[in-house]
């Protein structure tokens, strides 16, 4: 059921729909973020235009997706040796 909700995003309004009560919920969970880290930027670099502001916040929310990405895919490595690893001592238990 789509749910029709506005944001604001550095001072500015968006009307969006939400798909889900989910998306809804990151979606404001994510707007949160950003005006948070959109004001660090703006006390640490007063006078800036906003769109640098808004790039800078885009480069260093994509840059630490990229590095959990990374590190999931390091897990899932991880996880799927320790379940062969775990087979195969189940394994040799039953001999």
């Amino acid at each position: 059921m789509d749910q029709k909700i506005t944001i604001k995003l550095g001072g500015k309004e968006f009307k969006l729909t939400a798909s889900s009560p989910q998306q809804e919920e990151a979606i404001r969970l994510a707007t949160n973020t950003i005006n948070n880290r959109l004001q660090e930027l703006t006390t640490r670099h007063p006078g800036k235009p906003i769109v640098d502001l808004m790039a800078m916040v885009a480069l260093n929310e994509t840059v630490s997706r990229i590095i959990l990405q990374k590190d999931l895919k390091k897990i899932d490595a991880e996880s799927g040796k320790l379940g062969e690893d775990l087979e195969r001592y189940l394994s040799d238990q039953d001999k």
